[in-house]
């Protein structure tokens, strides 16, 4: 053992510290019964749940449901749930949006059920099938939480028929939904009522308290404590001082206080935290100050627990050439009229393919002189695909057109290019060869997607000077200063306070951005993309622009409804004007 390394000194936190009371919590306690035991496979009969907080019932769902299938015998002699029960009962497709909008009502709500998997791997099977996202809910398992708090002694077994009459529930179980739902219930509350004593006031203390979560992370619980409930950056460091990671939060108290929960459930952040001594934090304006602040953090200190660390601004673009007859090259570094940026480099790869089927720029690798090239025309001058420059066969002067062509397209000058491509696919859909139209297809996907986001990236980043503001949804405001592409300020007028004085303080206090060189000025892309992001939310307003925010006429925007069928994976081209 290290016995250099600084302990964690336990800190002893309030209720209000520790996160969400337990009498704030709404749990939903759900039952299902089904025709067997393989969610995907079998489907539900029956569901039943009863929600709760404070110890108060607030309403209960209880239905059967026609699984359009027979019923097991063996099934049926388990729950007495007979096919002819079900005939006349609702299908899955009208109950299971009915028990989503029951047991999602709350955003502090729980799921509880005795054997949680089993339950939850059917309603995530069912949603999945209906086409429903299966909502971010926190799951309790009350057979987890009984094998914690109960010894072997006093609960040889933890079904819910043994936990019930243990702690004399008021209903018992009969493997009908609903009163087996009530009978959780009860134990639900008495399984509380045993951990209360031990410290166990909130939900995150509750979920802490499962045997998922390792000695280390309990221990380190008290790196929460002095956090605020505002938002921001948090930097959790090692014992050299070292960054070992950079997060964001809404709520940087709530958000660290997960880490040491049965929540975090990462490994990696596991052996991150148990290596951590102190959680440092930056408070943010808003979310969107918070998430630049964290890019920014990533780049500086490149901490090794964050995946994306070891390069934040790392972004894939398509350039020309610096030479007489410019070929495309994918580069890390972009220059000016560069197409992009691609997340990465098999993506920029195939937008190169399909700007070579429509633009003539020829594709081999070796320098060509201006004047008096002693070349050999390649295969794809045999091919009529290239005019064989490296041969003498075209002037830079000839060559020229193919150049200004593909920078009329990354403008958003001139969309021909394009067009040609689509035909191309109609001409391979046309005569069946489907599997050439699908990688055709997806070739002008990723140029369409490369050259939509470079343009709305490079619009946003020509312009010197923008103010933002977005509802704090409080009766406030938050407030962007933009230049260039980078957060220069931010800042936020509470409800009451006049609006304008403070943008002008935060403009006055605005950094100064000194430009670079490529398309986004020198901006990080990531960075650039972020604060796009943002602004286009429903509700955010431009309060000022320095200069009007522009967008290509003929630029890749006009090709989203094409893009968007694409990327169902549907073929062919119905034309676009």
């Amino acid at each position: 053992m290290n016995q250099d390394r600084p302990r964690a000194i336990p800190v002893q936190l309030s209720l209000e510290q520790l996160g969400t009371p337990l009498h704030e919590v709404t749990f939903v306690v759900l039952d299902l019964e089904t025709t067997g035991g393989r969610p995907g496979t079998d489907t539900i009969t029956e569901f039943g749940a009863v929600k709760i907080r404070g110890g108060q019932l607030l309403g209960e769902f209880g239905t059967l449901v026609d699984p359009e299938r027979g019923i097991p015998p063996e099934v049926v002699a388990l729950t007495g749930i007979t096919e002819a029960m079900v005939r006349d009962a609702p299908k899955l497709a009208e109950v299971l949006p009915a028990f989503l909008e029951f047991a999602t009502g709350d955003a502090k709500t729980v799921l509880v059920a005795h054997n949680a998997p089993f339950d939850i791997g059917f309603l995530k099977a069912a949603s999945a099938q209906l086409g429903y996202e299966w909502p971010k809910l926190q799951v309790l398992c009350t057979v987890r939480l009984a094998r914690r708090v109960l010894s072997r002694e006093e609960a040889p077994s933890c079904r819910l028929s043994a936990l019930a009459a243990l702690f004399g529930a008021a209903v018992t179980p009969n493997h009908r939904a609903l009163d087996d739902a009530k009978a959780t219930v009860d134990v639900l509350h008495a399984l509380l009522e045993r951990v209360g004593p031990l410290g166990v006031h909130s939900l995150e203390e509750l979920l802490g308290y499962l045997p998922e979560v390792t000695a280390a992370q309990r221990g380190k619980r008290g790196l929460a404590g002095g956090l605020p409930e505002r938002p921001g950056v948090y930097l959790f460091r090692g014992p050299s001082e070292e960054v070992l990671y950079v997060g964001t939060a809404t709520n940087l108290r709530r958000r660290v206080g997960q880490y040491f929960t049965a929540g975090e459930t990462r490994a990696r952040v596991r052996d991150m935290v148990a290596f951590a001594v102190r959680v440092d934090h930056v408070e943010c304006a808003h979310p969107l100050e918070a998430a630049v602040r964290e890019l920014r953090l990533l780049a500086a200190h490149r901490p090794r627990y964050n995946r994306r660390s070891t390069q934040p601004h790392r972004a894939w673009w398509i350039t020309l050439t610096d030479e007489p007859f410019p070929r495309l090259s994918v580069v890390t570094t972009p220059r000016e009229g560069a197409l992009g940026p691609f997340t990465s480099r098999n993506t920029a790869t195939l937008a190169v393919e399909a700007i070579h089927e429509a633009i003539p720029l020829r594709q081999c690798n070796q320098r060509i002189p201006a004047r008096n090239p002693q070349g050999r025309p390649c295969v794809l001058a045999d091919l009529d695909r290239c005019a064989a420059p490296c041969a003498g066969h075209q002037s830079p002067a000839d060559y020229a057109p193919a150049v200004e062509a593909l920078r009329a397209l990354v403008a958003g000058h001139d969309d021909n290019p394009v067009r040609l491509l689509l035909d191309q696919l109609g001409t391979f859909a046309t005569t069946e060869r489907f599997e050439q139209a699908g990688l055709h297809r997806d070739r002008i996907a990723g140029l369409l997607k490369g050259l939509d986001r470079g343009q709305r990236l490079t619009a946003l980043a020509a312009i010197p000077e923008f103010i933002a503001a977005r509802p704090d949804g409080s009766g406030g405001w938050q407030f962007a200063i933009v230049r260039h592409g980078r957060l220069a300020s931010a800042g936020g007028a509470r409800r009451g306070v006049a609006p304008m004085p403070v943008v002008e303080a935060l403009v006055l206090g605005a950094e100064t951005v000194l430009l670079g060189a490529g398309p986004l000025f020198g901006a990080p892309a990531e960075e650039v993309r972020v604060i796009l992001r943002w602004v286009e939310q429903p509700g955010t307003r431009l309060v000022r622009v320095a200069e009007p925010w522009r967008s290509p006429a003929r630029g890749a925007a006009r090709w989203r409804e094409w893009l968007e069928r694409a990327e169902a994976g549907r073929q062919g081209y119905a034309g676009a004007d």
